[in-house]
């Protein structure tokens, strides 16, 4: 499946200055769907329970490099089992400090193949 160079909505959902939906470009809707698949929880959408990787769960785990490798293992998967039609992920890490967790996406869109490299932001709970 290619996304085509149209506009797609932007999220989170927002409302332009027009009054329309707020609306935005293939490469950042890319970014969108990878966001999506990162922070949302297994069970968090009713119509499709299994989607998302529950990242936000490991942030409460002790911090160690086991966890660090078995979260970039399950974050990847996720990536490749929603996104594969769209994207090619070529390397996920993770890093984890006191107050954030930092999730980095190297990834190509299937229609282009251009690499792009793309980091996510997360706040942990103290």
């Amino acid at each position: 499946m290619m996304l085509a160079d149209r506009p797609f909505l932007d999220f989170p959902f927002a409302v332009s200055e027009s009054g329309a939906s707020a609306l935005t470009g293939r490469d950042d809707h890319l970014r969108d769907l990878i966001y999506l698949v990162l922070f949302t929880a297994p069970g968090e959408r009713v119509n499709r329970p299994e989607f998302g990787c529950g990242v936000k769960q490991l942030v409460f785990a002790p911090a160690s490099d086991a966890l660090a490798a078995a979260t970039e293992q399950l974050i990847h998967g996720a990536l490749i089992r929603w996104l594969d039609p769209v994207v090619s992920v070529e390397k996920v890490s993770v890093l984890a400090s006191e107050a954030t967790l930092e999730i980095t996406v190297a990834y190509s869109p299937r229609d282009t193949g251009e690499r792009r490299e793309e980091v996510f932001r997360h706040p942990v709970a103290v």
